[in-house]
């Protein structure tokens, strides 16, 4: 079972005009091309947008290796003690 062949075409051409007659096959195909041409300049737009987006958190400064932007957690506790354990547990 792969791909369509040459025979499952023109059975399916087949049944497509007979649902749907052969008048009405240029304006389905008319209207499936204005459906791809809306998609195609939408997904064109996002990407467009997407690049913006990127640009901006480029510039960004990353901090240097080492160094930490900790907020102190409790009342009386400093960012620079914090995680440093001295004395015994009891």
């Amino acid at each position: 079972m792969g791909a369509l062949r040459p025979t499952h075409w023109v059975v399916l051409i087949i049944i497509v005009i007979l649902i749907f007659g052969a008048n009405r096959l240029p304006d389905i195909a008319r209207s499936v091309g204005q459906s791809m041409k809306v998609f195609r300049k939408e997904v064109k737009d996002l990407r467009e947008d997407e690049d913006k987006d990127s640009e901006p958190a480029a510039q960004i400064e990353q901090p240097q290796q080492g160094t930490y932007f900790t907020q102190p957690t409790q009342p009386g506790q400093s960012a620079g003690h914090q995680g440093q354990q001295t004395g015994s547990r009891q």
